[in-house]
């Protein structure tokens, strides 16, 4: 009954747009929503007005699981199986940083444009852009290790006693899990770990089970065409519904 009043599409817009807090005029707040809906919301399943549907389904999708795990129809994802995690390789990381860094850089160059245009002055791009504040704030997470969203250790200085602890130190795998809370089950073994993380190597201390290592052997598989996965799972019993 909370949401009778909402009879279509832009008065929808309309409702979350005041939910999340966007003030303006009602043109401006559905201008908005519709961007953040398209652009942040689910972005890996594309950012056009037409993908709104795929978004739709998968939200549906989400909320089914949800209501089926909490009436207990359906057992809850084991969220240490190995299969449920996500490795990060520096590859993704330096995304991460260059996209925050980037977004300042764009930021600066508006208001510094914003700021020489209101003396009445049309400055040439040169004034405008800070050309070291994007390489220098790289420079420093790099340096100093604290990456985005205030993680620290990332970058570190690569250790060369001997081959055996460099190997070591380039198969780390650090999880973003507080050091200081217990998370027993987090730090502990689990099955699925078998043949793709060590299961003797881990610091002594708060860090336990925290910091682990790939095993010797184990390499990280790059991006798969998904039509082959679908094929590989439909030859292990997947039926698709469509």
């Amino acid at each position: 009954m909370e949401f009778v009043s909402i009879k279509n599409e832009e008065e929808a817009l309309d409702y979350i747009a005041k939910k999340i807090g966007i003030t303006q005029s009602k043109e401006v707040r559905i201008e908005r929503m519709k961007e953040i809906l398209d652009k942040y919301l689910l972005p890996h399943l594309g950012i056009k007005p037409e993908d709104r549907i795929s978004k739709a389904y998968n939200l549906c999708k989400m909320l089914k699981k949800y209501i089926l795990a909490s009436n207990s129809e359906i057992s809850m994802d084991d969220k240490d199986h190995y299969m449920n995690k996500r490795l990060k390789m520096s590859g993704d990381l330096l995304a991460d940083l260059l996209r925050l860094n980037l977004k300042v850089l764009i930021g600066d160059l508006l208001y510094n444009f914003q700021r020489i245009v209101k003396r009445g002055k049309f400055p040439s791009i040169k004034v405008i852009i800070r050309d070291k504040l994007l390489t220098q704030r790289i420079y420093s997470s790099m340096a100093t290790g604290v990456w985005v969203g205030g993680r620290k250790g990332i970058s570190q200085r690569i250790q060369r006693l001997n081959y055996l602890e460099t190997l070591s130190h380039l198969q780390r795998v650090v999880s973003p899990l507080s050091a200081s809370q217990e998370n027993f089950e987090a730090r502990e073994l689990h099955p699925t770990h078998l043949g793709r993380l060590c299961p003797i190597e881990t610091p002594e201390g708060t860090n336990i089970g925290l910091r682990k290592n790939l095993s010797l052997l184990c390499t990280i598989s790059g991006d798969s065409s998904e039509d082959d996965i679908l094929k590989s799972m439909k030859g292990m019993g997947l039926k698709v519904i469509k």
